[in-house]
């Protein structure tokens, strides 16, 4: 006999419960806008410096 096919069928297990609300591609975050590499490091640079002198 081949156990393996019964029971209950399996549920994706590893499938979010739900989407997140800014994914890229959805309508609050279109393909095409993310942010380049080069602003990311100003912020960060930027974020840096207010840290130190503070």
């Amino acid at each position: 006999m081949d156990y393996s096919k019964s029971g209950n069928p399996k549920t994706g297990g590893r499938k979010p419960r739900h989407a997140e609300h800014n994914a890229p591609g959805s309508r609050k975050n279109p393909f095409g806008q993310r942010p380049d590499k080069a602003e990311l490091v100003a912020r960060l640079k930027a974020a840096a410096e207010k840290k130190k002198d503070a």
